[in-house]
C-alpha cells in the first residue's frame, strides 16, 4: 500500500473541515447558476463568477459553522437514530 500523500488532520477538525467542504462546493454552484441567470451565457464572465463565488463563499463558511449544531438537532428530531 502507498504513504498518503500528507498527514491526515485530527479527528477534532472534522466539525470544521466539513462545512468548509461544504460551503466551498455549495457556494460555487449557487454562485454559478445565480450568475447564469443574471448574466446568461453570452455575457457569463469568469471573473464576475469568481467575485461572486468569494463573497458567497465569505457567507456561508460562517453561517455554517452557526448552523450546524441546530441542523444536527433538527435532524435528530426526524431521523430515527440507533
Amino acid at each position: 500500500m502507498s504513504k498518503p500523500v500528507f498527514k491526515k488532520l485530527p479527528a477534532r477538525s472534522m466539525a470544521y473541515v466539513m462545512p468548509l467542504i461544504l460551503s466551498i462546493i455549495m457556494s460555487c454552484i449557487v454562485s454559478l447558476i445565480s450568475t447564469l441567470k443574471s448574466t446568461g451565457f453570452s455575457g457569463f464572465e469568469l471573473p464576475v463568477w469568481f467575485g461572486a463565488w468569494g463573497l458567497s463563499w465569505v457567507v456561508a463558511y460562517p453561517v455554517l459553522l452557526l448552523i450546524l449544531p441546530f441542523v444536527r438537532k433538527l435532524t435528530a428530531l426526524i431521523v430515527e437514530t440507533h
